[in-house]
């Protein structure tokens, strides 16, 4: 026994001991926009897309910072109010009318099968786009929930035009109030640095993609060589797909992801722990492609990483190994070593680099949830509809319901 916890231990220092020194640096969290006044001779037009579904209690915001951007050149918004319930097109229709920017407000057709509700209503809203803004350069892809810095876009598009980034993305900053917020949302967004290297993303010889869908601005004529969405139409992890479908066009596309302080930041409420439950429980499986050998893997190397380490420290009463002791404090001292510039981002406690273990064990029991929802056949549920892979072989192929999580296949209104 003593000697498997030993190689455990072993395993479980090298492994990080690879992550701090060879993996492109991701846990520095240094990925930022650049502070400096943006200054172009000339300012192209930008047309922003807006999905919302059911965003009452934070549509109006979202828009009023759109209308207040500082923006020099010509710039529209386009609303897609994705057949909410809750009055999320009249809120938006209403702000619309006296917004210094103009704002269009529109609601796409039914849902198609083979299409996923949000790239759905980014498509429509992009036909929109095509029509009210169509000498647009760059096109704007963020969330109803999403407030923006006044002077966000001009920063955007002066990195973009002077870097020649195809696309250029800004991870929101995720509300992280209270202690589950802080226990959690931090952890999150250093778990998504890891799988997705922001160095290893902005490097145009590394084949890493990742974006993140509160904030994405690329080039429209990007867009229109590939024919709008429509390749990636049955992506559940729509932002990621964008940036793979992106970086995968000839020549090579340069992308650029780096992380928010204050520019790009979500009103939505993650005190519920239902909330960011919600949120990871959606598209955790989906992220491991469905495959049950692929979760076990992820269970067993998040207890190897995040767990071995404080259990050698915890039991070394029992087990009353001065070497394994001395181990386990290693392992936990890197994974606070790691944690510790995500954590002064959100800017939290030094003490909260303790908790990431725990925070590791949420999420890990928030995938194998996510697996269970998927063989019950309830999917990946967002806002009344679900998206249920037919057959394992192809994650693409899925059913679309938006009555009561059922699981048959959305058939387009004949009318």
């Amino acid at each position: 026994m003593e000697q498997a916890a030993i190689v455990l231990l072993i395993i479980a220092l090298l492994s990080w001991l690879y992550l701090l020194l060879f993996h492109r640096s991701f846990w520095r969290a240094s990925e930022r926009l650049d502070t400096q006044r943006p200054s172009l001779a000339e300012w192209p037009e930008v047309v922003a897309v807006i999905p919302a579904r059911d965003e009452a209690a934070s549509i109006a915001n979202a828009l009023h910072s759109h209308a207040a951007s500082t923006y020099h050149g010509d710039y529209r918004i386009v609303v897609v109010d994705d057949h909410s319930q809750d009055g999320t097109g009249e809120i938006a229709s209403n702000v619309a009318r006296c917004s210094k920017r103009p704002v269009v407000v529109t609601c796409p057709p039914e849902l198609e099968e083979d299409w996923t509700g949000k790239l759905w209503a980014l498509q429509h809203g992009l036909d929109i786009a095509a029509n009210c803004a169509p000498n647009a350069r760059y096109v704007m892809f963020t969330d109803a929930d999403i407030v923006h810095a006044p002077d966000l876009l001009a920063r955007l598009v002066a990195k973009a035009e002077t870097e020649e980034l195809a696309l250029i993305s800004l991870m929101a900053r995720l509300d992280s109030r209270g202690f589950l917020g802080s226990l959690l949302i931090p952890a999150f967004v250093f778990f998504f640095q890891k799988l997705y290297p922001f160095p290893a993303v902005n490097d145009p010889s590394s084949p890493m993609a990742a974006a993140a869908g509160g904030c994405i601005l690329m080039r429209k004529d990007v867009l229109d060589h590939n024919n709008g969405l429509a390749s990636i139409s049955s992506e559940l992890i729509d932002d990621c797909a964008i940036a793979r479908m992106v970086k995968g066009l000839p020549p090579t596309r340069k992308l650029w992801l780096g992380l928010s302080s204050d520019e790009v930041i979500s009103v939505r409420d993650n005190r519920p722990f239902r909330s960011v439950l919600t949120m990871v429980t959606r598209t955790a499986f989906t992220q491991l492609d469905y495959s049950t050998w692929r979760l076990v893997a992820t269970i067993m190397a998040m207890a190897v990483l995040y767990l071995i380490g404080p259990l050698a420290i915890l039991l070394s009463p029992l087990h009353q190994s001065w070497w394994i002791a001395v181990t386990g404090s290693a392992i936990w001292f890197a994974t606070i070593v790691a944690y510790r510039p995500t954590l002064s981002l959100y800017g939290k406690h030094a003490l909260f680099a303790f908790t990431l273990p725990l925070s590791a064990c949420a999420y890990t029991l928030m995938t194998v949830i996510s697996a269970i929802q998927h063989f019950r056949g309830q999917g990946s549920a967002w806002k009344g509809r679900s998206y249920v892979v037919q057959k394992r072989q192809n994650p693409g192929a899925i059913m679309v319901s938006q009555h009561n999580n059922s699981l048959k296949p959305y058939q387009k209104n004949p009318n």
